[in-house]
């Protein structure tokens, strides 16, 4: 028996989005991926959904890829009356990849262009087919798969919940062995990275959870062109407290919280629900202090605050970094790599250079874009170097 010994999941806006569109769930024996469209609120509604259309689920009822059809036909029909309801949020849609542990086996449902991979043996594989445009055009040899990673249209769905009242699911199932990693994403991670630089990060990495974090930065580095999300979970020998029941849940939860009528999937509105709901903290009493020592308070902090901020600036002077820019080039900063509150970036472009960071092997861009410290003479022969290809001695 398998159970679920480690997962993860991340979210981000990436650089150059307003908005986060995706959701995800992470709620073990379910894991999904949502990637919403159709503009801000209308989008990030329809990830929404289809996250939270797991909540309740319980593994073993009935057989798992009927489970998530079921659970993704219900998703599409609530997306897309929604969307004929109010016009604000017509045309709204969202991918879904889903996944449910059972047993020594892993369920998917998926419908649009997000993904899920296994990794076994250090071998990153694909397990879902995309469904867009050039997906299909790469599939049927009108084009290269070459020329599908920079094709002008790799954006364009062909499938996706909400745009009709019913959709096409694809479901299978594929083995799990002890050590296997799963990783579901959305295309704001592969449009991005390459699948090797994904396995070197995953391979690396000392947690899930580290993996996870990781991944998102290496997509930011690259450019960040899209909202960013993955889902990640390892699996592995052994028994849960409940295993006589024949369920495979995660070994860090109870049973209760995975199986329970109250669960409920961890996604990103329900973090940020949960958030809002959590209890405050008891604190002591405190003595009202007069105005006078108010005030002076007041202006203490105020001083101290002015002299970090001096500090940091006047450090931000002597040192550079080097890293990427929206563009996804590499670039030399001035600076430090932080940004203080009202928009206050301590750093600034010096040179951007023509070299996208993609053309850097996976195995050594994280520590050669990591945003260390360094003189400008260090700093300045580092994208030197790139640009030669001379990376051997950094």
């Amino acid at each position: 028996m398998l159970r679920i010994a480690e997962h993860a999941g991340a979210t981000d806006v990436g650089r150059q989005r307003q908005t986060n569109e995706d959701d995800f769930v992470d709620a073990p024996p379910f894991f999904a991926v949502a990637d919403g469209m159709g503009g801000a609120k209308a989008g990030e509604v329809a990830s929404q959904l289809a996250a939270e259309a797991f909540a309740g689920e319980r593994g073993g009822e009935e057989p798992p890829e009927a489970q998530l059809e079921r659970i993704t036909r219900h998703a599409n029909r609530r997306i897309y009356e929604l969307a004929t309801k109010d016009e604000t949020r017509r045309g709204m849609g969202t991918t879904l990849t889903a996944a449910l542990v059972s047993g020594g086996r892993v369920s998917l449902a998926h419908v649009g262009d997000s993904r899920a991979y296994r990794l076994r043996d250090d071998r990153l594989e694909q397990l879902t087919h995309d469904h867009s445009l050039v997906a299909e055009l790469e599939r049927t040899g009108q084009i290269s798969p070459e020329a599908a990673e920079s094709h002008p249209q790799r954006s364009i769905i062909t499938r996706a919940l909400g745009p009709e009242p019913d959709v096409e699911v694809d479901t299978y199932t594929v083995s799990a062995n002890a050590g296997d990693v799963f990783l579901l994403c959305s295309d704001g991670l592969t449009a991005m990275l390459a699948d090797d630089e994904v396995s070197s990060i995953l391979t690396t990495s000392t947690s899930l959870d580290a993996a996870a974090q990781a991944l998102v930065r290496a997509a930011n580095q690259s450019g960040g062109k899209d909202n960013i999300t993955v889902v990640l979970f390892r699996v592995e020998e052994g028994k849960t407290a409940d295993a006589a029941d024949g369920d495979t849940i995660a070994g860090q939860i109870t049973a209760d919280e995975v199986r329970g009528a109250e669960a409920a999937p961890v996604t990103k509105a329900v973090a940020r629900r949960r958030a809002a709901r959590a209890p405050r903290p008891l604190r002591p009493a405190r003595r009202r202090r007069s105005p006078l020592r108010r005030a002076l308070a007041a202006l203490a902090a105020i001083l101290v605050l002015g002299a970090a901020i001096g500090g940091l600036y006047a450090a931000s002077r002597r040192v550079w970094f080097v890293g990427t820019n929206d563009a996804g080039l590499v670039t030399l900063y001035r600076g430090i790599p932080y940004d203080l509150p009202f928009g206050v970036e301590l750093y600034s472009e010096e040179y951007e250079s023509g070299m996208p960071a993609r053309a850097i092997p996976a195995s050594r861009r994280g520590r050669i874009l990591d945003h260390e410290w360094r003189s400008r003479s260090d700093a300045t022969d580092l994208v030197r170097a790139l640009e030669q290809g001379r990376i051997e001695g950094r």
